[in-house]
Formats: structure tokens, C-alpha cells, sequence
């Protein structure tokens, strides 16, 4: 079987707290599969454009459940690989009074540091279009050197390369911005925020990340919606697009928005939309992620996201 689509990073635990606040003054959470690659692995399925999900997960309790998890939403297993004599990663959400959210890592030596893309065939990606990669497994050695390796290959035989920075400063082991740097070189599509470009001390001048190597930037603005850049050589030419996004009343958790919208984009690149009709899908996939509580579970259906972009 072919798929139009391959992702390729962490899988790990989100701590949703029961209520706002500092992470010191949560009592209690709930646990939720997370992950931005992960996320967006799901979000597509969740769409209707399963990819292919290359991931490591450990044997222990956690990694038994993020795998269930997987095969429930229907992610194909091919590339998911288990890691022996290591543990999940887990991240603590902590939110503030406006939904907005932080994020706590325990991750020493877990399961997502030992990538393995190897396991992805040069044929496999003879058959793909798109390659989504994110910023975290770039953080650490193996999986630093193991992503690399599949975009470069991924290149080579024509692949698109979707990039996602996410940076975490707190998990970079080193000055992020070489590695993001080396990584812009071969992204054909870099979605990001400004923040993310801030941590990772990049300048936020569109011109200058398109001369890095993207042809396309989504930048997303939060509730200001998002934009879609681009030079010469985009599938649409030079321009640049807006959309202004969805007004949602009963926003309840922003924690995989950003990864919903990824998916929401992806979705158009592989289905030919033309850059609005791209952003509005995006975007539309982004708000009604935030109406529930997590990343992954919050992640929408087409149905969910027509009646937002119908509203």
C-alpha cells in the first residue's frame, strides 16, 4: 500500500491539569497521547489522508498505551519501532486563565531520543509526496542524526519536506539555531510561529527564512489567524495570503492547536487547494481543536471542521 504522506517523530504523554493555574497548585490530571508528530500523524487519519507514522515507543505501561492509542485511530504500525530498557517521555501541561498553555518535560533517555528511520526504505519514499518532521527530535543525539537522514534522503528523491521548529527551548542540549539552520536548508514547506522563530533566535523576516530554503511559509498568529508565504518557486509562485481565522466562544484548551492546524495544512497540500482555500481548511482544523480538552483527542473530524468553517 502507498501513502501520499510520512511523519516522523515523538509519540509521548500529555498531563492535562483538571483546572488553570501553576503546574505546583494542580492536584490531579488526565493522561492523553501526545506528540506534536503524533498529533498530526492522528489529525490526518482524523481527515481522511492516513499517513504513514514513523515513531519510537518504549515496552513500558506508557508506550503499551500510546501504541493501543495508534492503532485505534488507525495509524499503520510499519514504522513504529519499540525500544527496550528506556521509558515514555511525558510532558506536564500547565494552563493559564486564557486556555494558553506551558508545557514541563521529563524526558531523560526516553523511547523518542532513539528514532530509528532507517526502517523507512529509499523505496518507501520513492511513493511519498510529503515528509513532516518537527523540531524536538532534532534536540538530542540519535534521533537528531536519524532525522536528517530521512529529509535528506527524503529529498533526493523528490519528496516535499514539512517542517515544524516547536521549539522547546528547555529540551536543546546545545544553541538550537545551527541545527534549525541545517534544517531550513532542505524544508520545502516551513510552518511556524514567531515565538518559535525567538527561541530559536532566527529572524522573523520572511524573506530571509525563504533564502534559508523553504519555498512556503505558514506562519500562525494565534486568534489573528494565519498567513501563507511564499517565493518564485511555490506551487502557487511568489504571494503572500491571509485568513484572519474563526472566532470560537467556547475555547477550552489550545494545546495541539498548532499541530492541528499542521494537519489541516498538509491536508490541502496533498489535495491541491489553492493558498486560501489551504489556510481556511488550516485554520478552520485549528479552532475546532481548541472546543476540547488535550491535543490529540481534541483533534477533529471533516465534519466537525465544515461546521466551523460554515459558522
Amino acid at each position: 500500500m502507498t501513502r501520499e504522506i510520512l511523519v516522523a517523530g515523538e509519540t509521548l504523554v500529555d498531563f492535562i491539569p483538571e483546572r488553570p493555574g501553576p503546574l505546583a497548585d494542580v492536584a490531579s490530571f488526565s493522561r492523553r497521547a501526545g506528540g506534536a508528530p503524533a498529533n498530526v500523524a492522528v489529525g490526518l487519519a482524523r481527515l481522511d489522508r492516513t499517513p504513514w507514522f514513523c515513531t519510537a515507543l518504549a515496552t513500558d505501561p506508557f508506550g503499551r498505551h500510546l501504541g493501543d492509542v495508534l492503532d485505534r485511530e488507525g495509524i499503520p504500525d510499519r514504522f513504529v519501532t519499540r525500544v527496550d530498557d528506556c521509558q515514555t517521555a511525558l510532558a506536564f501541561v500547565s494552563h493559564g486563565t486564557d486556555a494558553d498553555r506551558e508545557f514541563t518535560f521529563y524526558r531523560s533517555d526516553t523511547a523518542d531520543r532513539h528514532l530509528d528511520t532507517c526502517v523507512v526504505s529509499d523505496e518507501v519514499l520513492e511513493s511519498v509526496e510529503v515528509v513532516v518532521v518537527g523540531g524536538v527530535t532534532l534536540t538530542v543525539e540519535p534521533a537528531r542524526s536519524a532525522t536528517f537522514d530521512l529529509v535528506e534522503r527524503a529529498r533526493e528523491r523528490d519528496c516535499r519536506v514539512f517542517f515544524d521548529p516547536n521549539v522547546r527551548p528547555e529540551l536543546w542540549e546545545t544553541d538550537p539555531a545551527p541545527t534549525i539552520e541545517r534544517m531550513l536548508s532542505v524544508t520545502g514547506v516551513l510552518k511556524t510561529t514567531r515565538e518559535d522563530l525567538d527561541g530559536a533566535g532566527l529572524a522573523a523576516d520572511p524573506a530571509t527564512l525563504l533564502s534559508a530554503g523553504p519555498d512556503t511559509i505558514l506562519l500562525t498568529e494565534g486568534s489573528a489567524g494565519a498567513r501563507l508565504i511564499t517565493d518564485a518557486s511555490a506551487p502557487w509562485g511568489a504571494g503572500e495570503w491571509h485568513h484572519a481565522g474563526y472566532d470560537v466562544d467556547d475555547v477550552v484548551d489550545t494545546t495541539g492547536a498548532g499541530d492541528a492546524f499542521a494537519a489541516g495544512a498538509i491536508a490541502g497540500l496533498v489535495d491541491g487547494d489553492d493558498p486560501d482555500e489551504l489556510l481556511a481548511f488550516a485554520n478552520a482544523v485549528a479552532a475546532a481543536s481548541t472546543t476540547r480538552r488535550g491535543a490529540m483527542t481534541a483533534l477533529p473530524n471533516r465534519q466537525t471542521v465544515a461546521e466551523i468553517s460554515d459558522e
